[in-house]
């Protein structure tokens, strides 16, 4: 039976056939029947096919769509299209049991429940996991798990405890297909509990194979002259490395010089990586795998072994590391001119910190005496990034400068929650570092040879038309949405400098953008303004950077790279990026929420940040977090408004719209699932105008 045979009749049978009348009708024999099954998964694989209601029938492509579930939060989820696009988003009802990582067949529906696409999960095609990872508990005797990762939040009925004998509120392991206890990770404030959960729930690698140990520690630690024939030598070109003060990978070292005629001579360095790290290697495959370094506040999984990302890799001063160098000639406005790329060897004078930096720039003498031979090449440093960025500004690039939580530790012990801090010194990087990832691509597109990019589409039309209904509330417009550009938003955050609502129209910009993947198709990066982008930068953390190092250096030795499958790669990092932002933001949140559950009772300020069906979303500013506000805390007779994100009274003059203050007492909080809920603490009715 070919998939052709099977296509035709089904065209017969508008309403599809089961599988056993399939078989009568093909005439297909007993024996045959398993291969026969086997050709109807793949057509649906494919999604030529669908199974709806006990029967397969053919697929209409505008409705059919395979992805991989991701995001389960409560109430919701999203399904990545496997041929990349937009995001899909799946009610929780419509999840059909689906856990993220699954790769699942989604019926969408063009104009969902609030007049935006969603989704149905139809058919879990493969599943991601075998386990189920949630907080034991027990009602009238009998064991249930509350998961972490369903949107439906259902509880799942366990058929066994298993040996291991959980106490009720301890977060365990069962599985997935017999619903028995597997393994007992202990209670949720439990020293460790927390990153051992995420670590598993994320499916995240944490020790290294003995083989990929074994091939890094016969690396030898001495650079030979062989190593370094043929490479450019800029051993006396004062460079420094500018990390955060607990990093310990450095694999971007820059250098500057004044050009004679104006303008400067900016050198970024870059970590050789592919020069230890062979295509097709055990250490090659292990980093593929990992995609990416994960950072947790207290602990890192590096893509590569330590003796790659802490030493022969890191640019560790006043030792001599293998580089790959951008050369940039910059005029004074800005226009980066002549671009070369080379392998090089440096040796970096100093390892600075962000601060360190900034104290110079701000004029700190004490600072600039520690450093004082470098001292003249910051200022220099600090021109040419000023130069930079107001010519990346002028052509539409987008400048969010949102501000990060960061834990507070003493002696071990978390303390507190801050706002991360960004000055000159992080913009100065990043402007250097944009500049070398844009010349990377530039030198691609140029000659056309096949890379992988990073790409940022622009965003659709609909998402932009409920940008420009939100930040009407604070007194900011956009044009028309098919006319918006880049710079029109960029022109948003400006005015929304200094309003009381400037974190919130950030955060709704940034939503309304799509996710930045990676891509052999150079579709551009529109929130940098840039027809050619790619990560070059880190190849110590990020499996792409290594990728593009290996192309540029085939372009630049005229060789062929060796046989790269460029849409795999792709495919494969943007999944592992997201998974690992995902495993360290809700670790950061886990540790947050511990902090809060001390604070029960406690009244706080927070802001309106969604509206749902069953209440206001209010996220804690001070804390970074969200919580849920319930109407029916709130006194009065209120109708949400989910499609225009609101909350109108029926009866009463107070409306809630997103942006809004609030001020709410802390009633219920659990770190283990990241929920938490508030009551108003003052009434609305009273303290309307």
């Amino acid at each position: 039976m070919t998939a052709l045979k099977i296509l035709a009749l089904l065209k017969r049978y508008k309403e599809g056939l089961p599988f056993d009348e399939i078989l009568i009708e093909l005439g297909v024999k007993r024996r045959d029947r398993a291969k026969a099954l086997e050709e109807i998964r793949k057509l649906e694989a494919r999604g030529q096919v669908r199974y709806l209601r006990s029967r397969f029938l053919l697929a209409e492509k505008t409705d059919l769509v395979r992805g991989r579930f991701v995001t389960a939060r409560p109430g919701f989820g999203f399904v990545t299209p496997e041929g990349g696009g937009k995001d899909i988003f799946i009610p929780a009802r419509h999840a059909q049991g689906a856990l993220p990582g699954d790769e699942v067949t989604v019926v969408v529906n063009e104009r969902g429940k609030f007049g935006k696409p969603e989704g149905k999960v139809e058919r879990i095609l493969k599943k991601g996991r075998t386990a189920l990872l949630g907080v034991y508990r027990e009602r009238g005797g009998a064991p249930f798990l509350q998961p972490f990762d369903s949107p439906s939040q259902d509880d799942v009925p366990l058929k066994s405890r298993g040996k291991l004998g959980p106490a009720p509120g301890m977060i365990v392991e069962a599985d997935r297909a017999t619903l028995a206890v597997t393994r007992v990770f202990g209670m949720p404030e439990d020293p460790g509990v927390d990153a051992h959960v995420v670590i598993r729930r994320y499916g995240l690698r944490q020790q290294f194979p003995e083989e990929v140990l074994g091939e890094a520690a016969g690396i030898p630690d001495v650079l030979s002259a062989g190593t370094i024939e043929g490479r450019r030598d800029f051993r006396d070109w004062p460079s420094v490395t500018i990390d955060g003060e607990k990093a310990q990978d450095f694999d971007d070292a820059v250098s500057i010089r004044r050009l004679p005629a104006g303008g400067w001579l900016l050198g970024v360095h870059i970590a050789d990586v592919s020069h230890y790290v062979r295509p097709a290697s055990p250490l090659d495959g292990e980093a593929f795998e990992r995609g990416t370094s994960v950072y947790f506040p207290d602990l890192t999984l590096p893509m590569l072994p330590e003796k790659l990302s802490n030493d022969l890799c890191s640019l560790r001063p006043r030792e001599p590391r293998l580089t790959v160098s951008a050369l940039m000639d910059i005029g004074d406005d800005g226009r980066v001119g002549r671009t070369e790329f080379a392998p090089s060897i440096i040796r970096t004078a100093h390892r600075m910190t962000y601060a360190s930096v900034f104290k110079i720039l701000e004029g700190d003498a004490a600072e600039a005496k520690a450093y004082a031979d470098v001292v003249p090449d910051l200022l220099l440093m600090r021109e040419l990034a000023r130069a930079l960025r107001e010519r990346r500004l002028a052509e539409g690039s987008l400048d969010f400068d949102l501000v990060e939580p960061e834990l507070v530790y003493e002696k071990g012990k978390l303390l507190a929650v801050a706002a991360t801090e960004r000055n000159e010194a992080h913009r100065l990087i990043e402007e250097f570092m944009v500049t070398a990832n844009v010349a990377a691509a530039t030198a691609f597109s140029e000659k056309k040879i096949p890379a992988v990019y990073r790409v940022h589409p622009p965003p659709d039309v609909g998402d932009l038309e409920k940008l420009r209904d939100l930040i009407l509330n604070f007194g900011l417009t956009l044009p028309e949405p098919a006319k918006v550009r880049s710079n029109d938003l960029q022109r948003v955050l400006k005015k929304a400098e200094g309003l009381p609502g400037e974190k919130f129209v950030g955060r709704q910009v940034l939503r309304a953008m799509k996710l930045a993947v990676y891509s052999t198709g150079n579709v551009g990066h529109y929130g940098l303004a840039q027809d050619h982008y790619t990560h070059f930068t880190s190849p110590i953390r990020r499996y792409p950077d290594l990728v593009v190092h290996r192309i540029l250096k085939g372009l630049l030795a005229r060789e062929e790279p060796g046989r790269l499958d460029l849409d795999a790669i792709a495919a494969k990092s943007s999944e592992r990026e997201r998974n690992a932002a995902e495993a360290e933001q809700a670790l950061l949140e886990w540790r947050i929420f511990r902090l809060l559950k001390d604070r029960l009772g406690d009244e706080f300020s927070g802001m309106v940040v969604d509206v749902i069906k069953v209440g206001l979303i209010v996220e804690i500013e001070e804390y970074f977090v969200s919580g849920l506000l319930p109407f029916d805390s709130l006194r009065g007779d209120y109708e949400p408004k989910p499609a225009a994100r609101r909350l109108r009274p029926r009866r009463l003059r107070k409306t809630f719209d997103l942006g809004d203050e609030v001020r709410v007492i802390l009633v219920s909080c659990d770190p283990a699932l990241r929920r938490m809920s508030f009551v108003p603490a003052v009434d609305p009715e009273e303290s309307r105008p």
